[in-house]
């Protein structure tokens, strides 16, 4: 399938959905109480698809891999403050496991865009 618009990359829409669920996470109570890192959290992860696509957007041949590791990054700093939220009994070690799984997939799946689009240019 040719990737004609960034809502087309696998990595996006796979980082839509659990940008959703990050979102329940941190609306739960134990959140409530530590603003900073529900802020955190989420403009991290707003961040990886807002990098995937401003990188979609601008095709530009210099900047192209700079907004994937951007977003590759991001996806890391969620993890930790994921293992943070667990350890401040904000979240389940079940929740912790699945979205550490969820963002580990995206990550090798950016990874793998990105290995692709070297050999493309």
């Amino acid at each position: 399938m040719k990737i004609q618009k960034f809502e087309d990359i696998e990595a996006w829409k796979k980082s839509r959905d659990l940008v959703n669920t990050i979102y329940q996470l941190t609306n739960n109570e134990g959140f409530s109480k530590d603003w900073w890192l529900k802020d955190q959290i989420r403009r991290a992860w707003v961040s990886v698809l807002s990098n995937i696509a401003e990188w979609f957007e601008r095709q530009s041949d210099s900047e192209f891999k700079k907004f994937l590791y951007y977003a590759k990054w991001s996806v890391g700093e969620v993890r930790t403050q994921l293992y943070i939220a667990y350890d401040q009994n904000y979240i389940s070690k079940e929740e912790l496991e699945t979205n550490i799984q969820s963002c580990l997939e995206i990550a090798r799946m950016i990874s793998k865009f990105i290995t692709y689009l070297h050999g493309t240019r």
